[in-house]
């Protein structure tokens, strides 16, 4: 039986104790991004997908990581800053974890436990890229990169995972989370 996601302990990127019990039949869209990342600017998507379907009951999770390519090694008060001057963010973010290494954060855990592969944007060749520069995830598992994406419904199970390198607008991500709106 696997833990409740709603009960995992987590930080706010402030530094106050929170969990995702604060949004208890909300639709999650949970990624872990990275501010020195080429996929950074997929922010400004995610703000927008934010903003678009807030009313609606999405609510976009950001957990900075610094697991690939080190491209999130700012502190938590850098985090903000950059994400606030650059893209606006005013979704919640949570303090920096780990996604893949020895140390994988239990939401995490929880997570890829619940949907073990991600779904690729069509035509992707990311997959084929990280190999070559020999950045392929370990296990098959595992989170590929930056900004890959985990799609919670409102009763808290994980129902879609999305490679990084699917934008926030790309049509397969948006019919999820609106089929999961309902």
């Amino acid at each position: 039986m696997s833990a409740n996601l709603y009960d995992i302990p987590l930080r706010r990127l402030e530094g106050q104790s929170a969990s995702l019990d604060a949004y208890r039949g909300k639709v999650m869209l949970i990624v872990n991004v990275a501010s020195q990342c080429g996929l950074t600017p997929q922010y400004s998507g995610l703000e927008k997908l934010f903003e678009q379907y807030e009313e609606r009951g999405l609510v976009v999770l950001g957990f900075p990581c610094n697991d690939f390519g080190a491209q999130e090694p700012g502190s938590e008060t850098e985090i903000a800053d950059f994400c606030q001057r650059n893209y606006g963010v005013r979704f919640p973010m949570f303090e920096k974890i780990e996604v893949n290494r020895e140390g994988r954060h239990p939401l995490y855990r929880e997570l890829i436990a619940e949907q073990p592969q991600a779904r690729q944007a069509e035509g992707s060749q990311f997959g084929e890229k990280l190999a070559q520069h020999g950045l392929s995830p370990k296990n098959p598992t595992d989170v590929m990169w930056n900004f890959e994406k985990f799609l919670v419904g409102r009763d808290g199970k994980v129902i879609g995972r999305f490679a990084p390198d699917m934008k926030p607008d790309d049509p397969a991500l948006v019919s999820a989370i609106e089929a999961a709106l309902g």
